[in-house]
């Protein structure tokens, strides 16, 4: 399987694991939908990465070599410990035997504890597409009988994570948690308008061809910011994130443990 990948921020710790991997269809999925939990679980010292699928290259604005530095740029305001981008396809993400393995290979070189996913839905099929992708391929990395390899040649371990978790979308699901990132909003709007040619901003000359997208014009960042409002009011916080647990229910032995800093319920 050709290696397609490119390593954006380089891992200063290899082999040592993460604590939290972010998975994406594009570079800018993680920081538009969960930016500011990745940005609070760094500021709180967990080694977080993330692995974007591919370079964006089917996009209406920008240039992929531009969104590779965008994302590079973004994954330092944050302060990621890893980011890389696996160069699949743009428009053309399954559910593939290459394509797994090409996912497994990141999940078994950074070994997370909890990995953040594409939506189970959305407006976008690339966005469907890699979460189903994403719960083969993690399911995969724990089997032993799958041989994967690093670049120069080292056999890699099973690994599969303790809890996945969905990162909401275009379309709304009923959260399992919500995080709030009232400390880091402005650090997280930082990091998304990285992405100067993505994301609304005075400040970027869109060439004579690139329209006005989707996301790109002032009103999509308003709805950015009501959206976490909302998710914000719900938990007691100005603004949250909301995710869906992937496996059911979340078992708890202590409840005063889990809910004794948590802020009440008005």
């Amino acid at each position: 399987m050709e290696d397609r990948r490119v390593v954006l921020i380089e891992d200063a710790e290899p082999g040592r694991p993460l604590d939290v991997l972010a998975l994406a269809a594009h570079p800018d999925d993680v920081e538009l939908c969960a930016g500011g939990t990745v940005c609070l679980l760094a500021r709180q010292g967990y080694r977080v990465g993330i692995v974007d699928f591919t370079r964006g290259e089917l996009g209406s604005r920008g240039t992929p070599e531009g969104r590779l530095e965008e994302a590079t740029e973004a994954g330092r305001i944050i302060g990621l410990a890893v980011r890389e981008n696996l160069g699949l396809p743009d428009g053309r993400l399954e559910d593939s035997w290459e394509q797994r393995l090409a996912v497994v290979q990141a999940v078994r070189r950074y070994r997370p504890h909890i990995v953040l996913i594409n939506a189970p839905e959305c407006r976008h099929p690339d966005h469907g597409a890699a979460a189903r992708l994403a719960a083969s391929a993690l399911f995969l990395a724990g089997l032993r009988r799958i041989e994967t390899f690093e670049p120069d040649g080292t056999p890699q371990e099973p690994w599969r994570p303790h809890h996945v978790l969905h990162y909401m979308q275009a379309v709304p699901f009923e959260p399992t948690f919500v995080v709030d990132v009232t400390e880091v909003w402005e650090q997280r709007i930082e990091a998304l308008l990285a992405f100067r040619s993505q994301f609304y901003n005075p400040e970027y000359e869109p060439a004579e061809d690139e329209p006005e997208t989707f996301v790109s014009n002032p009103e999509f960042f308003r709805w950015i910011e009501a959206r976490a409002r909302s998710y914000g009011y719900m938990i007691g916080a100005t603004y949250g994130e909301p995710f869906l647990y992937r496996h059911g229910p979340v078992g708890v032995k202590d409840l005063m443990a889990v809910l004794r800093h948590e802020k009440p319920y008005r």
